[in-house]
C-alpha cells in the first residue's frame, strides 16, 4: 500500500517539476523582454504551475472534502482518508526541499493550496497540514541528517508531525513555559506538559520546546531549546482528544512528557536557540494560517451570495435589499484585501526578506475577516443559518480559532505596532 502511494506521489512530483521548468523558462523569457523595454512593476498573475496547483486543490476540495465535512464535524474523526489522498497528489508537505525528496514548493505555492483546502473545510486543512508548523524549526535550524530522517518520513508515507510549544499555563507568553530539559551525560531528559497540541495523537514525530536554562531570570532569547523526537519515545503520553467549538476533525490534545530521554543529536540548532527558531517558525507558517482564514471567508461569502440570490422576501430576492447587499460587499472587501496581504507575506518570505510585519498583518486581517464574514453569512441565512442543516453555522464555529492559534489577533497587533516603531525609527 505504501509503495503504491509513493509511486503515485512520485508521478505527481514529476509532473509538478516539469511544469515548474516550463513556467520558469517562460518567466525568464518574459523577464528578459520586460528588462529590454525597461518595464518594471507588480505582477498579479499566478504562474501556470500555481494555477494548476490551485485548480487541483480546488477540485480536491470540491470532490473529496466538502461531501465529508459535515460528518467529520459531527464525529470528530480524524480525516485519514483525505490526508492519504492529499499526500498522494502532493497537496500536503510540499514545503519539503527537493534535496530531501520533496517538491520544494514556495511559501506562496502553499498559501494558494491552503486557501482551496480550507474552502472545503478549515478543520481538514488544520488537521492534515500541521506538519508545516512542526517542520519550520527543522527547516530553519535542523542538520542535514535530521532533515533526511524526519522529512523522509513525510515523503515515505502519509503522516504528520506536531509542534509542541503551548502549555496549560503559557501560550503567547513563551517565557512562562515550564517544560524543562536537563542534561545528563550526552542525553537530555524532558519533563513537563504541553496543551492544545494539533495532531498530538496522530503525529509521527514531535518538535518540543523546553527550558534548558532553569534560572527563572534567564534571558528568554537563550533559555529554551527545541528537540525533535519520535512520537513513540518512552515517557510520552498523549491525553484525550479535546472536543472543540470548531474544526472538530483536527486532532487536539494535551501531551505529557515524563522523564523522556533524548539524544543530543536530536537538538535542533544549538542549545538556547529555541526562542529564535520559534519566532522564525511563525514567519514561515502565519501566511498559511491567513490563507486558511481567507478560504473559509470565501466559502462563507459564496454560500451567502448563493442564498441571497435564491431567498425572497417582500416580493424580491434578498440580495436586492441594500442591507444584505452591503454585508456581501463588505465581505468582498475583506476577502480580497486579506488575500492580497496573505500573498504579500508569503512573497516576502520567498524572497528571503524578514516578513514578520506582513505575516502579522495578514493573519490579523484574515482572521478577523473570516469571523465577520461567517457571522454575516449566518445573519443573511436568518433562522436557517442557526441550523446545522445549513453550512454557515459550522463556518462560524470554525472561524473563531483563526483569531486565537499561532498568535492571537491581539498579539499580532502588538507585533505590528512594534514593527511600526522599529521602521519609523530607522527613517528618523
Amino acid at each position: 500500500m505504501a509503495n503504491n502511494s509513493l509511486k503515485v506521489f512520485r508521478l505527481s512530483q514529476k509532473y509538478v517539476h516539469q511544469q515548474l521548468q516550463i513556467t520558469t523558462s517562460r518567466f525568464l523569457s518574459a523577464t528578459n523582454a520586460r528588462s529590454s523595454n525597461n518595464e518594471v512593476g507588480f505582477q498579479f498573475e499566478l504562474t501556470e504551475t500555481q494555477r494548476e496547483l490551485q485548480k487541483l486543490a480546488r477540485k480536491f476540495a470540491k470532490e473529496e472534502i466538502i461531501p465529508k465535512a459535515a460528518e467529520l464535524d459531527k464525529t470528530g474523526e480524524y480525516p485519514w482518508d483525505i490526508l492519504k489522498k492529499a499526500w498522494s497528489l502532493g497537496l500536503i508537505n510540499g514545503f519539503v526541499p527537493e534535496k530531501f525528496g520533496g517538491l520544494g514548493l514556495s511559501n506562496l505555492d502553499g498559501v494558494i493550496i491552503g486557501e482551496e483546502i480550507s474552502y472545503g473545510c478549515s478543520g481538514v486543512l488544520t488537521g492534515i497540514s500541521t506538519a508545516s508548523l512542526a517542520a519550520a524549526p527543522l527547516l530553519l535550524g535542523g542538520s542535514d541528517a535530521q532533515k533526511k530522517e524526519f522529512f523522509g518520513r513525510l515523503i515515505a508515507e502519509p503522516c504528520i508531525a506536531a509542534y509542541c510549544v503551548t502549555e496549560p499555563g503559557a501560550g503567547s507568553d513563551v517565557a512562562g513555559l515550564k517544560t524543562k530539559a536537563v542534561q545528563k551525560g550526552d542525553d537530555w531528559v524532558i519533563s513537563g506538559q504541553k496543551m492544545w497540541i494539533t495532531g498530538g495523537g496522530v503525529a509521527s514525530w514531535y518538535v518540543v520546546l523546553a527550558r534548558t536554562d532553569l534560572d527563572p531570570k534567564a534571558n528568554t532569547n537563550k533559555a529554551f531549546t527545541f528537540f525533535i523526537l519520535d512520537a513513540k519515545t518512552p515517557g510520552i503520553t498523549p491525553g484525550r482528544k479535546e472536543i472543540n467549538m470548531g474544526q472538530r476533525c483536527s486532532d487536539t490534545r494535551g501531551i505529557t512528557f515524563e522523564d523522556v530521554i533524548v539524544k543530543k543529536e536530536n537538538i535542533l540548532g544549538k542549545v538556547g536557540d529555541g526562542f529564535k527558531l520559534a519566532m522564525g517558525a511563525f514567519d514561515f507558517t502565519r501566511p498559511g494560517v491567513a490563507a486558511g482564514a481567507v478560504g473559509l471567508a470565501r466559502r462563507a461569502l459564496e454560500e451567502a451570495t448563493k442564498y441571497a440570490l435564491e431567498r425572497k422576501t417582500f416580493g424580491t430576492e434578498i440580495i436586492n435589499h441594500q442591507a444584505v447587499a452591503h454585508m456581501l460587499a463588505d465581505a468582498c472587501i475583506g476577502v480580497e484585501a486579506s488575500r492580497l496581504m496573505t500573498y504579500r507575506s508569503a512573497w516576502e518570505f520567498d524572497n528571503g526578506r524578514r516578513n514578520t510585519y506582513y505575516a502579522s498583518i495578514a493573519k490579523a486581517i484574515a482572521g478577523d475577516t473570516a469571523n465577520k464574514v461567517a457571522s454575516d453569512a449566518v445573519q443573511i441565512f436568518g433562522g436557517n443559518g442557526f441550523n446545522t442543516e445549513y453550512p454557515v453555522e459550522k463556518l462560524m464555529r470554525d472561524a473563531k480559532i483563526f483569531q486565537i492559534y499561532e498568535g492571537t489577533s491581539q498579539i499580532q497587533k502588538m507585533i505590528i505596532a512594534r514593527e511600526l516603531v522599529g521602521r519609523f525609527k530607522q527613517m528618523m
